[in-house]
């Protein structure tokens, strides 16, 4: 049996690409590497380090209210770091956009730097201990 597969793509339902476009846009520091209407959805898509990060958006079935981690599904999505240097360098980003966090956490299994997208998506920096 091969090795369990690496992570290919994650996607992100949002309620307006208008909105969440150029919001990930300015946070990924890329322009997107694919932006198609297929008819039951429009995605955009951005390569974040190897993987692609799409984010949907439903023309028939729009979303009717915010993300939340207390439902089923997603609870959040990080962004690994090597190491605690790159956090602080990733809060102080996070501050030249404008984006709201909750300041580096350290923990015994790791540091982590929470923040939240238009749409409420919990995100996150995070670096193992060390």
């Amino acid at each position: 049996m091969a090795e369990f597969p690496a992570i290919g793509h994650v996607a992100l339902t949002v309620r307006d690409l208008g909105t969440s476009v150029p919001w990930y846009r300015a946070l990924v520091g890329a322009d997107p590497v694919m932006d198609e209407d297929t008819g039951a959805f429009h995605h955009t898509v951005f390569l974040v380090g190897g993987t692609l990060l799409g984010l949907h958006q439903f023309s028939d079935r729009p979303v009717d209210s915010a993300f939340s981690e207390f439902h089923a599904g997603l609870d959040h999505l990080a962004f690994g770091c090597t190491t605690r240097n790159e956090l602080e360098e990733w809060q102080q980003r996070l501050d030249e956009l404008g984006i709201a966090h909750g300041g580096i956490v350290d923990a015994p299994y790791g540091s982590g730097l929470s923040f939240r997208d238009p749409d409420n998506i919990a995100l996150e920096f995070f670096a193992p201990p060390g």
